[in-house]
This record gives structure tokens, sequence and C-alpha cells, in this order.
């Protein structure tokens, strides 16, 4: 990777396996807002061209792998340069996430919540601690889940139990999630950095060639999916983010009380 310096991401090198960290100082639970939302893209982006490393291991520090959009940014979307950025930079996370050739092992340490449930079921193998859910609660405050939740849900569930959970947003155990295919293995909270880390090796000590064009091969029916899905969902999005539903939801929020929403 270049040696840019993130201010909300940590890389560190353990021999073949490059291990990125979400690590927001300002967020105990690593919530996404101007500053990370930015250096994701900026990463996924960087990672296209490691040239060092055989396997990339993604986690999060403390007690969430990302709990999703920092709400304290959500009004500066009512800006239409502000709006245009975050669609720029979040159709070209999705997009460089997955033209990344290395196969990358999540370690989901904890939520993963709207974009950090979409970042991690983009990975390739999916861990997950006994501690860890999952959700995409973007229709809780009113607007389309339009960061890559509306592609990859319905790839791993299928459309009907992918309908389920997105239109409620509903959180997923991780137990359940293992269950039903939305993660590859669950593991005691304290063994999942090491398990992690040991199938990220096995990966790194795999033919390269092989391993990497094996990828992009599946990844094909990723790309297909998200293409189909992805557009429409960010506009969606984008529609929604100026509705007044999604303004009562946020002045719910802050006045801790139940929204009423009004389909307008």
């Amino acid at each position: 990777m270049a040696t840019y310096e993130f201010e909300t991401i940590r890389v560190e090198r353990i021999r073949d396996v490059l291990r990125v960290t979400i690590a927001h100082p300002s967020s105990p639970l690593n919530a996404v807002d101007e500053v990370l939302h930015r250096e994701l893209a900026l990463l996924f982006r960087e990672l296209k061209r490691e040239d060092d490393a055989r396997a990339i291991l993604l986690t999060g520090s403390g007690k969430a792998f990302s709990a999703g959009g920092d709400f304290n940014w959500f009004p500066e979307f009512q800006k239409p340069e502000v709006l245009e950025e975050v669609r720029r930079d979040g159709k070209q996370l999705v997009s460089d996430l997955l033209e990344v050739e290395l196969p990358i092992v999540a370690a989901v340490n904890g939520p993963a919540v709207g974009l950090g449930a979409s970042i991690a079921l983009l990975c390739d193998v999916i861990f997950a601690s006994e501690k860890a859910t999952f959700a995409d609660p973007h229709v809780r405050v009113g607007i389309v889940a339009g960061d890559g939740g509306a592609a990859i849900w319905p790839l791993l569930l299928g459309p009907a139990r992918a309908k389920q959970y997105l239109m409620t947003g509903d959180a997923i155990p991780a137990t359940e999630a293992e269950r039903i295919g939305l993660v590859n293995f669950v593991r005691p909270h304290e063994e999942l950095a090491a398990d992690a880390l040991a199938f990220a090796e096995r990966l790194a000590t795999g033919a390269p060639l092989a391993v990497k064009f094996t990828k992009l091969a599946v990844n094909k029916l990723v790309k297909d999916a998200v293409h189909t899905a992805f557009d429409t969902s960010l506009a969606l999005e984008l529609v929604t983010f100026r509705s007044e539903d999604h303004r009562e939801a946020l002045e719910a929020l802050r006045a801790k009380r139940e929204p009423r929403f009004r389909g307008r």
C-alpha cells in the first residue's frame, strides 16, 4: 500500500497477511462519519494495488466492527455538494472492494450495521464473534439501503429473507447469521482474532494465482448482482435522504421518541 496516513484505520503486516483494523479514535463503535467514509473509499482503492501481501484480514477495534452511519453527520446530507460526494465515494468504495484481487477474510468482532454490514458481507470469508450482530436498519431512519445492502443481502439469503431484514432493520445474532448462511464461521469472542488470522494465513500459503483468479471468477457473480441493484438503491437512498420521513427520524432520535412516519 501507499504510505498514506489514515486517521481511522490501522494497517499492519503479519508475515504474508495485511491486517486492516477499523479504529475510529473518536467513536468507540467505529461509526461512519465523513472521515471514515472517505478513508474506507481510499483503503479499498489502495488495496487493489497491494503487491506484497497474499491475503487481507479486515476487523474492527473495541466493541464493534462498525455500527454504521454517524447520525451526527446525517444533517450534512441536506447539502447537495455533500450528498454528491457521499454518492461518489460510496459507489467507488463498493466497486473497489469487489475489485481487490487478494482474498479478504473478515473478522467481525461486534455489531456490523449498515455500511459496516455491507463491507463485512462483501468480503470473501466471514468469521464472526459470538458477540457479533448484523443489521441494515436504513429503513428505521426513513432511508433506503443504498450502500450495498440491497445487493449483497439477497445474494446471500435470497430475496424473501433479505427483504424481511432490510424492510424491518432487525438485527441478526451471530449464531443465526451462521445458520442462514450470512457468515461462514462463528467463534468464541476470545478466539476470533487468532482463528481468522490462521485462516487468512492458510489462504496466503495457497497458490497465489489460483486463489486470486478463483476469487475473481466467483466475484463476477457478486459484481453482476451489485450492478443490478446498486445504482437503483443508491439513487433511491439519495431521494429518501431529502424526505420528511428521514427528517422526522432524526428529530425522533434527538428527542428519544418513536418516529411518526407519513410517507413523504
